[in-house]
């Protein structure tokens, strides 16, 4: 075997494969889109170009999950000739303030993706000493992922930019390949599928296996009867003259194209609209539960019927309730008390396959890939019950009784699976990317995915460096066999495009995207009211940036990024009312959808409330249309939204501003900064006298300045003791006699009424 010899990169450490070392040349000349089949060293490709361009700047390279940033942490720490603590890894449970010192002294960043974004955002650091930025599992970079956003910033402000992503599996669509590229500013492409000749000789045999399956009767009659629901609410739909598909057509993608015209109907005012909104919950929710039936089994389905009890019996959405009510639901619901155990096949054949393969290879690892969580556990506990040792391997959310892992025990499962400690990871989708287990013997789909791009990840997980078996459970009849035959034709589509790649050229997309905050859409050079307004004054000093404080649950909007695009110089807190704030404006952002179900399902006038207490001056934002768009978005009286506005703005004082999308909701947000920043100039204006509204928000201002001291805690003071100067006057008793007045905040108060004035 021959080794790499390359600077910074240890001798006698990484294998020399001749596909790598040629696709790290043509690297390091572009920003490039790597494509391997997993287990192909899409990392080692990483390392030899990390290990050029580190002389000259800062590596970061990103990874969706906690997981995947330390098993890249180990590898470059382990394969890279630097200092100890050159080679870091940031993730959401490291303090902004140890990450801002880590970046300044690392040579190499290794972090999940939010993290960069927030504390780009948030103007921690900037990207402009990175010379490489390297992208992992880059077929995210779509739509709102945060790889969007750091691409774009990257290649916007790097002094000498250099972008490097990698993936097993762009997908099939060209289209999204484009965007991908786009979003990175790639301009390169190399590719290699498992058949090429520089590849084949590091290819292991991979077998793969189709085990058909029979659905036993109990759920057979569990199908006809959800389908038979089904047929009554489609007919209810045709009768409301909607084109619907027949019942057996019903895919998600059908699904939505009646979303779709019922949305426009809600557009055209049409009564009818809001039946049908209704009847469309009631598809998708019996259309899962015929997808359960058919592909999980007894134990998924029950959950499931339980769940939508609940719902139908504790006020849920009128869908659930509607469901619930059918005598054919009730039926089957006692139906499924029979099911104490998993009646489908699937489950039996897991652990009979399983326990094959541990008697013929009894140190094998296996994963057993399944969609849903009710499903996992109920194979944890058939696995163990068999003498097989298995664990689970889920998200992070939790769910009911159900809780998920959190990131470090995510990594200590792996871990122990790594090291022998079970045999079997009953995973869901959480475990398609990333995971680094080179031993991986047999992988099991419970069953089959539509996505080419989970499919490839799924195998991907066996065949690295010994040969391995991949085994697809299908229920014949069902959508087992519809997804099988979907994502094969997928997986072909992507392979022919891979290979049609290997000239070098990126597709092209059939539209391009404005990049985040730009405010001139159409044509080039014409310049927007936003423009116009937002401009700075010639004489204004650049460096000056408004500053606006942004709720870090906030962070997964696009506002926060539009914000930043305009040089907001945002900090991110924790705020206790509102989402954004700028000197005395507190803004508290809905969409126009949360605005009305918040009205009708939570506590709208606690909110505002909340947010008139909190500021001197509260807004509310209502984003993503106007005001008429309220009377159609549920069957509310529109009398019911007028009061609803009046006593928002008379009872609570708190001003309502309309903007249709979230751009225009940051640049509202970037003015409201701009004026506040701006407060020193407004002391230049002369009023011949204030209204006793003016000048309580003026004692207000001054009070809220104080250490500790918020606009609710002001207002105790100032109904308590009138003046400014018998506040500060107040001793320490005194003052803690004051509702919401501590030992702290009063001793704050005292030490500021002294303080002297400092040039």
């Amino acid at each position: 075997m021959s080794y790499v010899s390359r600077k910074n990169i240890p001798e006698n450490t990484i294998e020399a494969r001749s596909y790598q070392t040629a696709i790290a040349d043509s690297a390091l000349s572009a920003n490039t889109l790597v494509v391997l089949p997993t287990g192909m060293g899409k990392t080692a490709v990483a390392l030899l170009v990390a290990a050029d361009r580190i002389d000259t700047g800062k590596v970061l390279m990103l990874a969706p999950t906690k997981p995947l940033v330390e098993q890249h942490l180990r590898y470059f720490s382990k394969n890279l000739l630097l200092e100890e603590g050159d080679v870091v890894m940031f993730t959401g449970s490291t303090p902004s303030p140890k990450r801002v010192a880590a970046w300044n002294a690392a040579r190499f960043v290794i972090a999940t993706p939010e993290v960069i974004k927030n504390d780009l955002i948030a103007g921690r650091y900037g990207l402009e000493e990175v010379s490489l930025l390297i992208v992992d599992e880059c077929h995210r970079t779509v739509g709102n992922y945060a790889y969007v956003f750091i691409g774009r910033r990257y290649n916007e402000t790097a002094a000498h930019p250099l972008v490097l992503g990698m993936t097993a599996s762009p997908g099939s669509d060209r289209e999204h390949v484009a965007e991908i590229c786009e979003h990175l500013s790639i301009t390169s492409v190399e590719s290699r599928v498992e058949t090429d000749a520089d590849v084949r000789p590091y290819v292991h045999e991979r077998d793969l296996e189709y085990m058909m399956l029979e659905l036993p009767e109990d759920l057979w009659l569990a199908v006809s009867v959800l389908n038979g629901m089904l047929d009554d609410r489609l007919t209810k739909l045709a009768e409301l003259n909607y084109r619907v598909p027949k019942r057996e057509a019903l895919s998600m993608k059908a699904l939505n194209a009646l979303r779709a015209q019922i949305q426009m109907r809600m557009q055209e005012k049409d009564k009818t609209a809001y039946t049908a909104v209704s009847v469309h919950a009631e598809l998708m929710k019996l259309k899962h539960g015929v997808m359960l039936a058919e592909s999980q089994g007894s134990t998924a389905l029950r959950a499931y019927l339980l769940r939508l009890q609940t719902e139908g019996q504790g006020g849920g959405s009128k869908a659930s309730q509607r469901i619930c009510a059918d005598a054919r639901f009730q039926r089957l619901l006692a139906l499924s008390d029979s099911w104490t155990r998993e009646i489908h096949p699937k489950a039996d054949a897991v652990v009979r396959i399983i326990r094959e393969q541990m008697t013929e290879f009894p140190d094998s690892k296996v994963i057993v890939f399944v969609t849903y969580r009710d499903s996992v556990q109920m194979l944890v506990d058939y696995l163990n019950e068999a003498g097989i040792s298995a664990r689970r391997f889920v998200g992070q959310a939790s769910r009911d009784s159900e809780k998920g892992l959190s990131q470090k025990q995510q990594i200590e499962a792996i871990r122990q699976f790594r090291e022998g400690e079970y045999a079997v990871l009953v995973a869901t989708s959480v475990g398609e990317e990333g995971l680094d287990i080179p031993a991986t013997d047999l992988v099991v789909f419970y069953e089959s995915v539509p996505s080419e791009v989970r499919s490839i990840q799924r195998k991907g997980r066996t065949g690295r460096n010994t040969s391995g078996k991949v085994i697809v459970l299908i229920t014949k009849g069902t959508a087992d066999e519809t997804f099988r035959w979907v994502s094969n034709a997928k997986e072909k589509q992507m392979l022919k495009g891979v290979s049609a790649m290997r000239s070098g050229k990126v597709p092209a997309r059939q539209f391009t995207v404005p990049a985040a905050g730009d405010a001139s859409y159409g044509v080039s050079g014409q310049q927007t009211l936003a423009d116009l307004v937002l401009a700075k004054p010639e004489e204004e000093d650049d460096e000056e940036h408004p500053a606006v404080i942004i709720d870090n649950r906030e962070m997964q909007a696009k506002v926060p990024e539009y914000l930043s695009n305009l040089g907001a110089k945002i900090s991110l807190e924790h705020l206790p009312a509102g989402d954004y704030a700028a000197g005395r404006v507190l803004i508290e952002r809905k969409t126009i959808q949360d605005f009305v179900d918040t009205l009708v399902d939570r506590d709208l006038f606690g909110q505002v409330k909340a947010l008139a207490e909190s500021a001197i001056r509260p807004v509310m934002i209502v984003e993503g249309g106007s005001i008429a768009d309220l009377y159609d978005l549920r069957n509310i009286h529109p009398n019911a939204i007028r009061n609803t506005l009046a006593s928002i703005a008379a009872d609570y004082d708190v001003s309502l501003l309309f903007t249709k999308d979230a751009q225009e909701t940051a640049e509202m947000i970037y003015a409201f900064a701009r004026r506040e920043a701006g407060s020193e100039r407004s002391e230049r204006s002369r009023h011949s006298a204030k209204t006793a509204r003016q000048t309580n928000d003026a004692l207000l201002y001054i009070l809220t300045a104080f250490p500790d001291v918020g606009p609710k805690a002001a207002r105790e003071l100032l109904r308590e003791f009138g003046t400014l100067r018998r506040i500060c006057s107040a001793s320490k008793e005194e003052l803690m006699g004051v509702k919401g007045i501590g030992e702290k905040t009063a001793s704050a108060i005292l030490a500021m009424a002294v303080k002297t004035w400092e040039e």
